[in-house]
């Protein structure tokens, strides 16, 4: 009988499974296992899967891999930064308020408020077509202020395309466009043909926003391997750097998810540098339990 502890957490809705992977040895699990705890009905219930491992780089206190409800690895999670801070906290695995952690192409550094809430430094969104990756030969372009959208043909036997999107990375690749009316807005429908969309070689989250006022947006996302989940992290960033770029925005950006509510810090570019991004918002154990995985 092979047993998996485990604690069920949210950020802002988007609910995770977090396994301590300093005390575990996960090597054994395969996708597939990924995919039954995933699942709302026939396991534990998850948009992603957070371990906790340690790191071999001097000076960095943890490493953590994501896997989607998909079963597929992806490279970053904001909502699950934020719960990865409190997880060590109430697991004992640190005391410090502030904790340096290794992601799959970056170093974060997470910092536990007073209130509660955890402010995470992103690091610095990436524009370079190549490197989110994005392939954007053929399409048509246009420029708004320091932003380049495109027109992102959703059918070839329609015409349809996107809402003119802008395409990029928060350590995972972002297409951004901007709806009058978040609550009628086709997530479900162009959500999946985005994401599949040929020019984003990774696949691609589709982010759908709507501006309420120049620091206040209401955010959708349809998200890489999981659908339409409640709130994105790396959404909330990718959207208030869009919009902040497109001159629509002003820092700091309040995010309204229908899980909640992160803020957005982004001062665009210091001293010609671009800067990097801060996320703040909630983390929120919701209860710990032991799975049997020979069951699933």
């Amino acid at each position: 009988m092979t047993k998996l502890r485990f604690t069920k957490m949210h950020g802002a809705g988007n609910d995770f499974i977090v396994i301590d992977g300093t005390q575990y040895d996960v090597s054994h699990i395969d996708a597939s296992i990924w995919c039954k705890l995933a699942h709302r009905h026939l396991g534990i219930g998850a948009d992603q899967i957070l371990i906790v491992e340690k790191s071999s780089i001097p000076g960095v206190d943890f490493k953590y891999r994501i896997f989607n409800a998909d079963g597929g690895e992806v490279e970053q999670c904001g909502n699950g930064s934020r719960c990865f801070v409190r997880f060590v906290h109430e697991e004992g695995l640190s005391h410090q308020n502030e904790i340096r952690v290794e992601v799959a192409h970056t170093i974060l550094t997470l910092r536990r408020l007073a209130d509660d809430r955890v402010e995470v430094d992103m690091g610095k969104p990436i524009f370079n077509p190549a490197d989110i990756p994005f392939n954007a030969t053929g399409l048509t372009s246009k420029q708004e202020m320091h932003e380049i959208l495109y027109a992102l043909p959703l059918s070839q036997n329609s015409g349809a395309h996107a809402d003119w999107i802008a395409a990029v990375s928060m350590g995972n690749p972002h297409a951004v466009q901007v709806v009058e009316d978040l609550d009628s807005a086709p997530v479900s429908i162009d959500g999946p043909l985005i994401e599949a969309h040929p020019a984003f070689p990774n696949r691609v989250n589709a982010g759908f926003m709507q501006i309420l006022n120049r620091q206040e947006i209401k955010l959708r996302v349809y998200e890489r391997g999981a659908g339409e989940t409640l709130s994105c992290g790396t959404g909330a960033c990718a959207a208030a750097v869009s919009g902040i770029r497109r001159g629509l925005l002003d820092s700091p950006v309040q995010v309204h998810t229908r899980g909640g509510t992160l803020e957005i810090t982004w001062n665009g570019f210091a001293n010609a540098d671009v800067s990097s991004v801060l996320m703040t918002g909630p983390a929120q154990t919701v209860y710990r339990g032991e799975i049997d995985l020979d069951n699933l």
